[in-house]
Order: structure tokens, then C-alpha cells, then sequence
């Protein structure tokens, strides 16, 4: 296995993208600081073989927001991955660029692969064990003469990411640094390789549950810290609709429905495993409650009525892929706002330094302090009626 370190900057075609308008995915701004593709994909597109490009499909994995299928459009590229939002950037990308939305197809990360693709691009994902799922998916379809690129940043490709890709499709190496992205070149010939479980199992803690969790969900081989903590303060007996906004695993949707026997709960992320997690441990723990369960994959409360549910609970993420933001949390208070009913409640955790009390005082009018530690506080602001307007 060759593993070349190397900081050459020398210079490839510069802006690859450049032809084309690419916004961030949800703030679609075009005018953003934050560019919707890195040196990584420029590197994917300035090294792939264009003659194999025609020569059979074209499957990319994690486009975070749509540039690689932007750029390759006219290959009818297959797009694969966890991600629901980056489905709907690439569609809004799309768009930005009068291309066809039919010329791009989606599979999420739950359904099988199906077609021998020619070349396969790789995001190198954050989760190493969203990596290994995706490899051995992958195994299933691809050949020998498939082109296998991944691309990530060399702070990203460590040498467990290299003997992965080695242990489950076949030779491996890196290329030199460019604008600190580094490519990894792999030959399927598909070496022996032990049976995968893309399950891992842990039983909760002051339950009979028992938690199953696919590769992409935070915290997956235990409770996280703070879930244990929020799993303390949920709403009880209130009745309708509540949400588990950011589900991850459904941990704090299995404490609602045990809490709130006659109310209905929606198990709600952008992740598709993770609403799968979420949907199998209600099967697998309170079969029972699943006629009062929905699960959807979707951006925070996209699609859901204004001022139609009674009780949200969320620890809002800070980070987008790998980079920091509160954005996400801004758009998930906004959108619960919007879609509780007067006198419904949002409950969140968040690390005490992120100072979400302020943004809900300034958005509800309230909020309140249920508890905190040395690292959280979990916080409820509830909608109130609209003030009349005095003559």
C-alpha cells in the first residue's frame, strides 16, 4: 500500500467549477464565504478518466451539496448517500444552473445498489463506519474494471482510512497533496472478507430496550451523554402531535411515547439511517406504539402545518458536515415556532457555551431553564398567543 506524503501544491486546472452557480444547502447563498465544493471534488473532477465516464453509470458517494452531479450531468450520474439535504442541494443546484433534474438519480443509504457502474467518486464521509458500510455495498456491484477515485482532506485520510478500502475492495493508494486533498486510488479483486453487520446493539440503561443503530448515527455504539441527561426532562402527558426533531437513534421518541401514552410522535432527521434506527428500535422495543409513530426523512419541519404540533424536543446539531455552524439550530427554533400550536413547547439540550436561552428569548418571548450540569442545559420556551395590536 503506497502512502505518499507529500504537500505538492503544484497547481491543476484552477476553479473547476467555476462555470457553475453552487450554493450551500439550506442557506442558499451563492454569495457565502462558504463554497459548496472543496478541493477534493476539483481534484475528483480534474483526475477522473473522462473516456470511462462514457462508458457506463456513474456513481458518486456523499456529494455533499450536488457539484460532482452538477459538473457531471450530462453522464447521468447516480448519486448515493445519508444525506436528505444533500438530495435537496443537489436538486436545488441543479436548478441554480438550468440543468436537468431528470439527468441525476437518488439512492439512499438504506436501499441496495444495482447497477455495475463504471466509475464510482468518493466523498470521504466523516463516519469511518458509514465508510466500511459503503464499501461493502459496494462490493456487491462493482468490477474489476470499475474506477475507483475517493477524495478527502489529507487531515481526513489516515491510514486506517487506506487498509479499509484495501481490506474490503482490493489494492490501494494515495496520491500526492494538492490544496491539502489527497485522492485514494482502489482496484477491486475482491479479497476474502468476513460477513458484515451494519448493526451494532447496546441495551439502554434503566430499560429493556435494546438499541439498534446503523453506521450514520451519532453516538452509535452507546448513550450519548447528553441524550442520558435530556432523556431525564421530557414532556409528560401531553397529547397530539410531538416531534423528535434530529432523532439519531430515537431515543428521546421512545421516551415520548412511553411519557405521552395518547399523543402521536414523528421521529424526524435529514439522516436516513438514522430514521431507519429510529423506526426498528420502535418495532423492535414498543411494538405496540408504532400505529401512533411516523418516521420521515426531511430538513428540520419542512412540510409540516404551522401551528399543528404540541410538543418538539431536539438537540440541535452545531456542525454541518465538517464545518461549525448555527444555522441549523437557528432554522430548527424558527421552523418550531412556526409549527407548534399556541401553548405547545419546545424542548432542547445544548452545551451551556452555545447560548441557545438568548436566541429562544428572542424568538418566543420566553424560555426557561429545566436543569443543567457542568456541560448542558436543557431549556423550554413555549408559543404564546399573538399580542392584539391596542388602538
Amino acid at each position: 500500500m503506497e502512502t505518499a506524503i507529500n504537500n505538492d501544491e503544484s497547481e491543476l486546472t484552477p476553479s473547476v467549477f467555476a462555470h457553475l452557480s453552487l450554493a450551500r444547502y439550506p442557506e442558499f447563498d451563492t454569495a457565502s464565504s462558504l463554497q459548496a465544493w472543496d478541493a477534493a471534488d476539483e481534484y475528483l473532477i480534474n483526475t477522473v478518466d473522462k473516456q470511462k465516464l462514457a462508458q457506463g453509470p456513474v456513481l458518486i458517494l456523499n456529494d455533499t451539496f450536488g457539484a460532482l452531479a452538477c459538473e457531471l450531468h450530462q453522464y447521468h450520474p447516480i448519486s448515493y448517500g445519508d444525506s436528505y439535504v444533500s438530495q435537496l442541494a443537489t436538486l436545488r443546484n441543479l436548478q441554480l444552473n438550468n440543468l436537468s433534474a431528470d439527468n441525476v438519480s437518488f439512492i439512499d443509504s438504506v436501499a441496495p445498489l444495482s447497477d455495475k457502474p463504471a466509475v464510482v467518486l468518493i466523498k470521504v464521509p466523516k463516519a469511518l463506519a458509514l465508510l466500511e458500510q459503503q464499501l461493502y455495498a459496494l462490493r456487491e456491484v462493482v468490477g474489476e474494471d470499475t474506477q475507483i477515485i475517493a477524495a478527502g482532506k489529507t487531515r481526513d485520510i489516515h491510514t486506517s482510512t487506506l487498509q479499509l478500502f484495501e481490506k474490503v475492495l482490493g489494492p490501494t493508494h494515495t496520491s500526492l497533496a494538492w490544496k491539502k486533498a489527497r485522492l485514494i486510488f482502489c482496484q477491486f479483486n475482491q479479497p476474502d472478507v468476513a460477513p458484515f453487520n451494519e448493526l451494532v446493539s447496546w441495551p439502554l440503561d434503566g430499560t429493556d430496550y435494546l438499541i439498534h443503530n446503523y453506521p450514520n448515527v451519532f453516538s452509535r455504539t452507546s448513550l450519548d451523554i447528553g441524550a442520558r441527561f435530556f432523556s431525564e426532562h421530557l414532556p409528560s402527558g401531553l397529547t397530539g402531535t410531538l416531534v423528535d426533531l434530529g432523532c439519531g437513534n430515537g431515543v428521546l421518541g421512545l421516551g415520548l411515547l412511553e411519557q405521552n401514552p395518547q399523543a402521536e410522535v414523528i421521529f424526524r432527521d435529514e439522516s436516513f439511517m438514522a430514521v431507519e434506527s429510529s423506526r426498528l428500535n420502535v418495532e423492535k422495543n414498543r411494538p405496540q406504539d408504532l400505529e401512533r409513530c411516523f418516521f420521515e426523512a426531511d430538513h428540520s419541519l419542512a412540510n409540516i402545518e404551522r401551528n399543528s404540533l404540541q410538543g418538539i424536543v431536539c438537540n440541535p446539531p452545531f456542525h454541518q458536515h465538517h464545518s461549525v455552524t448555527d444555522y441549523i439550530a437557528w432554522q430548527m427554533f424558527n421552523d418550531a415556532k412556526r409549527c407548534l400550536a399556541i401553548g405547545g413547547e419546545l424542548r432542547i439540550i445544548g452545551n451551556r457555551h452555545l447560548g441557545y436561552h438568548q436566541k429562544l428569548k428572542r424568538l418566543f418571548g420566553n424560555c426557561e431553564l429545566l436543569a443543567s450540569n457542568k456541560k448542558f442545559v436543557i431549556l423550554r420556551s413555549v408559543k404564546a398567543p399573538r399580542k392584539s395590536r391596542q388602538s
